[in-house]
């Protein structure tokens, strides 16, 4: 009797973690290979406690099971209720560069080697200068917004 229920218990909780690692943590194998890893154990359990022939009938019993279950959970569409059914279609930083004019001036935060922050309207902003070395501290002011490349220049007092 124990014998029975040891290769029982092997092989129901191996097909349970093989259940959970399909459903809930795809992609990790972990849960899949420790349960059949359990369903391989009961089923050579059953060969050498129980005889051949119990365990050609273990062996089968078990692969019938496994492909009725997955069978069974892709026709009831019991994976739906896991799925995810709606789409992100924003964007990372979408309204970040808006408030941002040609001419609008600032002050660098940090040296410019050409590239470094500065402060446009109490924000900051990566920006670029078109390529000499402006000095943290100096006015700056927007000559061209490329998408999210700000290009500035010093603003010369004269």
């Amino acid at each position: 009797m124990g014998d029975w229920l040891s290769v029982l218990l092997l092989i129901l909780v191996g097909l349970v973690l093989i259940y959970l690692e399909l459903l809930f943590v795809p992609g990790t194998t972990i849960l899949g290979l420790i349960g059949l890893g359990l369903c391989v154990t009961g089923i050579y359990l059953s060969y050498t406690s129980l005889g051949s022939s119990t365990g050609n009938w273990v062996l089968a019993g078990t692969l019938m099971l496994s492909i009725v279950g997955l069978v069974f959970s892709f026709r009831s569409k019991s994976w739906h209720r896991f799925s995810l059914k709606t789409a992100n279609n924003s964007k990372v930083n979408e309204d970040y560069y808006s408030g941002l004019q040609i001419e609008m001036r600032g002050i660098a935060l940090s040296d410019l080697k050409p590239i470094g922050k500065g402060e446009f309207n109490h924000k900051t902003y990566e920006v670029r200068s078109s390529g000499e070395h402006i000095a943290s501290g100096s006015s700056i002011k927007i000559t061209k917004v490329e998408g999210n490349k700000i290009i500035v220049e010093t603003i010369t007092t004269s």
